[in-house]
């Protein structure tokens, strides 16, 4: 019994971990509200600019010079918590070396996440996404 116990709370620690993994090696900003990438190649850095008007998704993703990259940046919305995600701003740029894709401002009141998907554009499965914590 004990040992079951043990095992189902080693793998909800696990499943929390990992939920939360992504968001917190995803964004960063700096003074300026543009999303400061860190050093890690075709891993996507999200962050979001919010005023009154609304707000944006932002994605940057470092790549090599040589590397044709895609970055897709998307702003989810809920309509009620727990209800299904829904992408209502998306922008995706295509180019070689590294990128940037800003989403289109969107007023948004329910519970909004950010989700970036990038990589090098010829190689799906190379490709990597990440997504912030509910706002």
């Amino acid at each position: 019994m004990r040992a079951r116990i043990a095992a189902v709370a080693m793998v909800t620690a696990g499943i929390a971990g990992l939920t939360a993994a992504p968001a917190m090696a995803a964004t960063a900003t700096s003074g300026t509200d543009t999303a400061v990438c860190a050093t890690v190649l075709n891993r996507p850095c999200i962050s979001h600019q919010a005023d009154g008007e609304g707000i944006v998704g932002v994605a940057q993703v470092s790549a090599e010079a040589s590397q044709l990259t895609m970055v897709q940046v998307e702003v989810r919305t809920q309509a009620a918590w727990g209800s299904p995600w829904e992408t209502v701003a998306t922008a995706t740029t295509v180019q070689f070396g590294s990128a940037k894709a800003v989403t289109p401002r969107v007023t948004a009141t329910a519970p909004r996440i950010i989700c970036a998907t990038a990589g090098p554009a010829l190689d799906v499965s190379k490709q990597t996404t990440t997504c912030t914590n509910p706002f």
